[in-house]
Parts: structure tokens; sequence; C-alpha cells
């Protein structure tokens, strides 16, 4: 409950920009833990101490609406908020105005608001909310027409036009401009858009439904410090083709970042959100542009806008460039080159990004043209960025120019040969065959004489068309042979490059699993853990197939489909600890996990490098699970940053019947996980169930970064 109003309060404080405030709102709902209504009154108070600004009042309630409808459509109650909740008018901009600005913030309050389970146009089944931009949300949609038609791809996107844009005429001129800019940037790098329509008041977009996941996920992912330069290239390249595309048709982005470039399962770049693009140097667009100028909505990310864009200058491809320089070098090293600063903040204190240790020269050469802060020195074009900065590029292509050299060489010094053959003459080289015939006494009986079917194949074939040529009085037809180009070399297609944003998707869908993957030039290695039903086999031909895999390394361990419920719940958590270097560690004695009847379960941990709170948990095969820390017998749990500790040496714990695949769980908490004591053995559905609330509760204020976990599986069977 405390969240929603804290994000208000750093808000309303200056803390949190507009963008970071949507995103902290956003972080906040997800958890789920608060009732729409509550959430609502919060809302009403927080608005009436110190008012929002009316759009974003507007916005904020519309979201705590649609969690309500969320709800309900997964099998909540609906709790009557619209009744029972009073919600304070909009500020009028003046007293004068007081009753005209009320009317018509209770019409747009009032406005009807669709979400998930909701119909557009009785066609279009709104199922999952995929994001929400500055002009509208996106969510996944079922089309029942294709559902009908058998189609075997029935869900598309479906952006809707936010509450507070709908009034805006400029707003829906926006939309339908993107519709159809997208459609004109019609690339396989570049998101597919159907068309532009509505349902009464309800404005949307609809568009092709993409599988993975933005790249802002990737460089936000706990732990991230880069990627090597041949991982990044495939990434890096997909931007470059819709960028460079779009500029050859007229249109700055103005708007990229990385929550506009999508990864998909199957290792596609996607550009998406062309909402503000603007045309620039075409003529039969000026009378358009004169009507609308989308860059008025003033939508832009400062950490990826170019000084001019800042400035409000006229829209320019290297705009985009700029944003790409940043963009390639966050996905190289991790961070921004200049610390999210914004363009002129940067350059007004003369930051200088550094050279990342893995590019060469002339790559470090091309990155830094891109980042500058002047138009003018900026890398020109994107074509240009991506000729100089691919490496591997250039390598092929050096490689071909040297064997078209080497070609050309063999072309001269076979002309060469063939010139000195003509100046021979025929007539010399015959008297001169002649001569030598004579001399010999042209009777060499006892030197066996070499014929055309004593000779290779292809020098027999030689020597008659050397004969045939001398015949017709040209030159010898070896030297001919000589100055003939050879046949070009087949092209060898590149391996497609492997990386992590590739993996994690295929990953993420294996169901009751913890996985976590790195990747090392075309090896692939995947460790962790999956339920016996999927088998690890499976896995392994699932990973062996992904395109670049050429060396797959497995440490996968089978689990016990009664631990899937175990798993789901703290999967994120072990992942991210194995991700950020498995940072807190959880061993149990003897090191095979192997325990008979009457042992002692004794566990080592380790902790991470901050202050935090040991949980561990023995998740027995009758459903039951047992706290070992914290619990009557071992009260205190805090542990200062990197802390090591044994528990269970002094005999507390002591395996006893059912026996079988069992597991013993550490969990790292910023806090204490639970205000109050929990029983030393509890049912395990009970338990997970509070367990998610509160992981959820803590993550949204302290960051998900912030928990860990480790697994153990252990075996048990009778003396």
């Amino acid at each position: 409950m405390a969240s929603l109003a804290r994000v208000i309060h750093d808000f309303q404080n200056g803390e949190l920009s507009r963008d970071e405030f949507v995103a902290r709102l956003d972080s906040t709902l997800a958890t789920g833990q608060s009732d729409p209504a509550q959430l609502l009154e919060m809302l009403g108070a927080a608005h009436r101490q110190t008012p929002l600004p009316d759009d974003l009042y507007l916005e904020v309630r519309r979201r705590i609406e649609q969690l309500r409808v969320s709800n309900v459509a997964a099998g909540g109650e609906e709790t009557g908020i619209q009744t029972t909740v009073e919600m304070p008018s909009l500020r009028s901009a003046s007293a004068d105005g007081a009753g005209a600005s009320g009317a018509s913030g209770n019409s747009s309050a009032h406005d009807p608001i669709k979400g998930i389970g909701d119909t557009l146009n009785n066609r279009f089944v709104l199922e999952e909310c995929l994001g929400v931009g500055g002009m509208g949300t996106v969510y996944k949609a079922l089309d029942l027409r294709k559902l009908e038609a058998s189609d075997r791809k029935p869900y598309l996107a479906i952006k809707v036009l936010n509450v507070q844009f709908r009034g805006n005429p400029n707003s829906l001129v926006a939309l339908q401009r993107e519709a159809r800019k997208a459609q004109v940037l019609a690339h396989r790098n570049i998101i597919t858009v159907y068309d532009f329509d509505r349902d009464g008041p309800i404005v949307y977009l609809t568009m092709e439904y993409l599988s993975g996941k933005p790249l802002s996920q990737l460089l936000r992912t706990p732990g991230y410090q880069g990627m090597p330069v041949r991982a990044a290239l495939p990434i890096v390249r997909g931007m470059c083709a819709a960028l460079a595309y779009a500029h050859e048709r007229g249109f700055v982005h103005c708007d990229f970042k990385p929550a506009n470039v999508f990864l998909t399962t199957n290792a596609e770049v996607k550009v998406i959100d062309f909402g503000i693009a603007r045309v620039f140097q075409r003529p039969e667009e000026e009378s358009d542009a004169t009507v609308f100028d989308p860059g008025s909505l003033g939508a832009l990310t400062p950490a990826y806008a170019s000084p001019e864009m800042i400035e409000h200058r006229e829209p320019d491809p290297r705009d985009d460039i700029y944003a790409l320089g940043c963009i390639t070098y966050e996905l190289l090293t991790g961070h921004h080159p200049f610390d999210r600063l914004s363009a002129t903040q940067a350059r007004n204190a003369d930051f200088k990004a550094q050279r990342p240790p893995n590019l060469d020269t002339r790559q470090w050469r091309a990155l830094r043209a891109a980042l500058s802060f002047d138009r003018n020195t900026r890398m020109p074009s994107v074509t240009r960025f991506i000729a100089e900065f691919d490496n591997e590029a250039r390598a092929e292509k050096s490689g071909t120019l040297a064997k078209a050299g080497l070609a050309s060489l063999a072309v001269v010094c076979a002309a060469a040969v063939g010139v000195f053959a003509l100046r021979s003459g025929p007539g010399r080289q015959e008297g001169a065959r002649t001569d030598q015939m004579d001399r010999a006494g042209g009777a060499s009986a006892g030197a066996p004489s070499t014929t055309a079917a004593q000779m290779p194949p292809s020098s027999a074939a030689a020597n008659d068309a050397g004969n045939a040529s001398a015949s017709a009085g040209s030159p010898p037809a070896a030297s001919l042979a000589l100055a003939l180009p050879a046949p070009p070399a087949p092209k060898l297609t590149p391996k497609p490059a492997l990386t992590l944003a590739a993996i994690a998707p295929v990953l993420a869908q294996v169901p009751c699993s913890a996985l976590s993957a790195s990747v090392e030039d075309h090896m692939l290695t995947v460790r962790g853990f999956v339920s016996q039903r999927d088998g690890v086999a499976h896995l392994k031909d699932t990973l062996a197939a992904l395109p670049g895999v050429d060396t797959l390394m497995l440490d996968v361990q089978p689990l016990a489909d009664d631990k899937c419920d175990t798993v789901k719940t703290l999967a994120p958590y072990w992942v991210h600890n194995w991700q950020a270097g498995r940072v807190a560690s959880l061993h149990v004695r003897p090191p095979g996990g192997q325990l008979t009847e009457g042992d002692a379960l004794v566990v080592d941990v380790s902790t991470p490098g901050f202050d935090s709170y040991v949980n561990v948990d023995y998740y027995q095969l009758d459903g039951s699970v047992v706290h070992m820390v914290p619990s009557p017998r071992a009260k205190d749990n805090q542990a200062p940053p990197n802390y090591a500790a044994t528990i269970g040496s002094a005999g507390d714990w002591i395996i006893s019947k059912p026996f079988g695949a069992e597991m013993v769980v550490l969990l790292i908490t910023p806090v204490q996980l639970f205000d109050k004591p929990r029983p030393e053995s509890e049912s395990r559905s009970d338990y997970l169930r509070a367990l998610d609330t509160r992981l959820a509760q803590i993550g949204g204020k302290y960051g998900r970064d912030h928990i860990v976990a480790d697994f153990a599986p252990i075996t048990t069977r009778p003396r």
C-alpha cells in the first residue's frame, strides 16, 4: 500500500521524471497486492494534497481500473470501485473555468476504458498488456475472425490510444500517421502495421504480434556487463538495417531507444514505435507536415535524444545515429556512454565516452563519431556507420578483394606469357622443334616416346588444343588457358551469432524449470533444473537445434513434478543469482546430497556483498516445508556482506521418512522475509502462497535484484 504513495510522493518532489514515474507505477501495480479500491483511495488522497498534472492523474486512474478489470478476468471478485470511492475533480485552469473544467474532467474520467478481457469491434479480444508508451497501451489480442478461419497465427498486437489523447486531434492524426508511415516502411527489421481503426471513442492501431522481449529488458538484466562484439553484431546490424531503410525513405525515428528495439524468439531484430517519426527532405510531404508535426507532442527520451532534438531543431537522420551509438555502446559495455545524462548535459559537462576494451581502432572511431554532440562531426549515415563498425563484414570483404587481386595478378602474368609466345612466332617455334628432331636423328628408338594415350587426360587435351591452335597460326592454347580468370570461390555464409538475447526466450518457455545460460562464441552452456516430464534429453535437442550452436554443454538436473510449484515461485531469483555469478550459494553435506535415515541435514551457505537476511527451507516429500533458518532453533538470520556459515552441524535436523527426492532452498532478502515468525513446519502450498506475495512486495520496494536464491536437491533413503 505504501508503495504507490511513495511513487507519487517521489514524483511530486521531483525525484522521478515522468517516464520514471510511469515505470515505477507499472512495477508497483504489477505486484497485484493491493485492492484497486484502496489504490484509488490512495490516489485521490495524494491528488487532493498535491495535485498531479491532469493527464497524469487520469492515466494513473485508468491503469488502476485496468487492474480491476484484470482481476475480474482472472476470476477475482469485482469490487464496485466506481460507486464506493469518491474521486477528486480535476483542477480547473482558472477559477472562472471551474465548472467547464470539472465537467471536462469528469467526462474524461468516465471515458470508456478497455482492458484485459474486453473486445474491440466485436473482433479483437484483449488478452495481455504488453507495454505502455507515451501515447498508448499495447495489448496482445486474439483476432476472432482469424480464429474462425483456423488461421495458424490468430494473435496480433493492438495499441490503444490513452484516454488523455483521445480528445486531442493531433494525437489522432499521430496514430493515423504512424499506421501510414509504418505501412510504407515494410522491412523485415521493422514491425508490420496493419490498420488504424476505432470502436466508438476507443482509437487503436493493429500490428503484428511479436514473441520475445525488448532490448531494454536485456540491458537491464541484473549483472549485465555487456557482450562480445561478435555476439552484439547481429543486433547492431538489424538496428542499422531498419534505420537505413527508414532514412532512405525520408523518415527519422525521433525516439530510437532500447525499448523500441525488439528481440524476437526467432533471433530477429524488429524496430517498433515509429509513432513520432518525422519526414525530412521530402517535398511531396511538405503540405502534410504543415498540418501536423508529430514532434510537437514532445515525446523523446533524454538519455538517447541528440542535442539537436532536445533543442527542438529540425529532424535529421543523424539524430537517430546518436541514439544508435548510445544503444550500441550500452550493448557492448552494459552501461550508457554518458551515465544516462542527456546529450546537452553531457556536452556542457565536457563528458567523454571511454573506449570499450573489446573494440579495435576502426570500430571505436566509428562509434565515437556516432556519439558526437555535433551533427557536423557525427557519423553522416547509418550505412557508413555499419560499414566501419562491422569488422566481420570488412574481413569477409577484404578476403574477397585479396582473392580478386590474386586472380588479377594471374591474368597479368598469363598475358605476359601470351605476349612472349606471340613474339616468338610460330615459324621460329616450329623451326626450333624441327632442328631438335634432326639433331636427335629422328630415330630415338631406345627412348620411349610419349603419346597422347599415355598422357594424363588434361595434358592430352591441352596437347591436342595446342596442335589445333598451332595449325591455325594462333599462339599455343596453354598460354590462353593461363589468361582465363579462375572461377570465383563459393561465398561462405557466416554462421549466425549466438547471443543470450536469442537463448533467453527459449529457456523462459521451458515449463517447470530454472535455467541459466552463458555464451562464448558458438558454445552454449546451460545449467540448472528441468522437470522429469520434459526431460533433459528434450531440452538438449531443443537447444542443439538453435542457430549458431556448435557446442552444447549441459549441467542440468531433472526435478520431480512435485517441485514445480516451488520452482515456479523461486526460479527468477535463482536465475538472477547465477547470471550475477552465483553471489549466494548453498551446499549440502555430503556434496552428492545422498542422505540416509538418521543423518544430520547440514548445509553451508554464503551471502552476497550486501547486508541481507538468510532463509533456509527444507522442502520435504510429504508436501511440508521445515523452516531451518529462521526458526525457534536459529532465530537470528541477519548476515553481513559476503558472510559464510554452516547450519545444522549440531544435529538440529535429522533425516527421517518419507524418503525420496527432496530439496533445500536458500533465499536471500534485503529485509526480513516475514514480520512474524512462521511455524517451524507448515504446508508447502500455504507457504508458497505467502512467499509469492511477500517477494513481490519486497521486489517492488527494494528491487528484484536484491533477492537471490539457490537450490540443493537431495535424495533421502531408509537405513
